[in-house]
């Protein structure tokens, strides 16, 4: 069961990414995933959640507006397409999973993927 987030880099202020999280070894359509981001010094906070059906999204108050996620469970993909970048915007954004989730909130995920690094200047 893994988990691969990809997507980061560099980008100014004003620019966009789009984040991708892959699952191998499982399934993820009856998996709700998140992004989650920890900048150095920061606590990591939840960003964006969606549910397996992708009928129910969440999304962080620092988020809203700028970041949609999105799902293609025939790619076994969640993306997070990300917009309008700030520079707060600059931390390690991880992927995760967790079966069948409800409530729709961001904790209480079982899967993680490892981290890619999205860096904001000003």
């Amino acid at each position: 069961v893994q988990l691969q987030a990809s997507g980061g880099g560099l980008v100014q202020a004003g620019g966009s990414l789009r984040l991708s999280c892959v699952a191998s070894g499982f399934t993820l359509d009856s998996y709700a995933v998140a992004w989650f981001r920890q900048a150095p010094g920061k606590e990591r906070e939840g960003v964006s959640c969606i549910s397996s059906s992708g009928l129910n999204t969440y999304y962080a108050d620092s988020v809203k507006g700028r970041f949609t996620i999105s799902r293609d469970n025939a790619e076994n993909t969640v993306y997070l397409q990300m917009n309008s970048l700030k520079p707060e915007d600059t931390a390690v954004y991880y992927c995760a999973a967790a079966y069948n989730k409800r409530p729709l909130t961001p904790s209480g995920y079982d899967y993680w993927g490892q981290g890619t690094q999205v860096t904001v200047s000003s």
